[in-house]
């Protein structure tokens, strides 16, 4: 693991961690296509300690984890600006969480769908009156003929950094340097 270079910046706290990648919605999915980097935003879930996410089962991210499977997979937050009178010092209240590990096909029916509810319950929780069913996971096709492919990322390590909230910092519309200077 390459170390955090500011180590104030770092979050140990597991509770913390998981918590947060099970509310965020959106990751960015990290993989290595040849000597060319590609990042792509998904929706995902946080279950049982792994990184799932679905697309279709062909395209440019199905070949590129075929060929390495290799990748990291970034949740983050901005969670507001905040001031200081010294221009560089002016940041941003933040968490992310970066997993690294190796992307895999689930072909276990069970699992897929399993992760696929967990994501139904997480976009659009209490909408549908049933539970999604294995065979409409099995036989789903999209508008354009592919199926539905489940993948996941068991962590290998995992990173957090977070630089929290501090609310008499925190911009607004309207704040000039003289309310900090005020303070």
């Amino acid at each position: 693991m390459i170390p955090i270079r500011q180590k104030g910046l770092e979050c140990k706290d597991q509770e913390k961690i998981h918590l947060f990648l099970e509310q965020e919605k959106t990751g960015f999915l990290g993989l290595a296509d040849g000597k060319m980097p590609y990042v792509i935003p998904l929706n995902y879930v946080w279950m049982d300690g792994t990184i799932y996410f679905h697309g279709a089962a062909e395209g440019r991210k199905v070949h590129i984890i075929a060929e390495n499977a290799t990748a990291c997979f970034t949740v983050s937050a901005n969670q507001g600006t905040l001031t200081h009178p010294v221009p560089a010092k002016t940041d941003t209240a933040y968490m992310s969480v970066i997993v690294f590990g190796e992307a895999e096909l689930v072909v276990d029916l069970d699992e897929a769908v399993r992760a696929m509810q967990k994501m139904l319950d997480k976009y659009v929780p209490g909408y549908y009156e049933k539970a999604l069913s294995s065979s409409h996971v099995d036989k789903y096709r999209s508008s354009l003929g592919s199926r539905t492919a489940v993948y996941k990322i068991i962590p290998n390590e995992i990173s957090a950094k977070e630089n929290p909230i501090q609310l008499e910092k925190l911009f607004y519309n309207g704040k000039t340097q003289q309310h900090d200077a005020a303070q």
